[in-house]
């Protein structure tokens, strides 16, 4: 009888290894629904309210100016609060608001708004009040300007005040 060796590299595919690379596929997958979401925006800027932004009561304003900031200009997608800066999103620098607040900015120069999510700290840069994400700023019409004056309303829920 004639004995032959078989080397590893020419080892038939096991039902294993196809099961782990589809394991591995579908866990991709499931990963990439649960990151996409987090860079839809909450809304698009729009030069009159819409019936959705009544829905918060105003708690406070602030007036100065916005810059933006993205992936590249940030050096990372990190944020302070720790979740991933995307810069389509619908969030914000702010250097003392608590993360996770609401505030509506409306751009002083041609009248649309957009409520965005407080998840970073900045600006750093001194007379500017809000680091919008350069999707924002896009919707908001100042990418290409830079700096604008801006209007700031911390919003909050008129039930519960917060």
């Amino acid at each position: 009888m004639r004995r032959t060796l078989r080397h590893a590299a020419t080892k038939p595919k096991t039902n294993t290894m196809i099961l782990t690379r589809n394991l591995k596929s579908v866990a991709l997958a499931i990963a990439g629904v649960i990151i996409l979401p987090g860079c839809a925006t909450t809304g698009n800027a729009t030069s009159k309210k819409q019936g959705d932004e009544t829905q918060y009561a105003v708690k406070a304003i602030e007036h100065g100016k916005a810059s933006w900031y993205s992936i590249r200009t940030n050096r990372g997608s990190k944020t302070a609060s720790g979740q991933r800066l995307c810069d389509k999103g619908a969030t914000a620098a702010h250097k003392t608001l608590p993360m996770g607040t609401k505030v509506r900015v409306t751009n002083q120069v041609n009248g649309k708004s957009e409520i965005v999510t407080i998840n970073d700290r900045g600006p750093f840069t001194r007379g500017r009040v809000i680091d919008l994400t350069i999707g924002s700023a896009e919707r908001l019409g100042f990418r290409q300007r830079g700096v604008v004056p801006v209007k700031v309303e911390v919003l909050g829920h008129p039930d519960t005040g917060e």
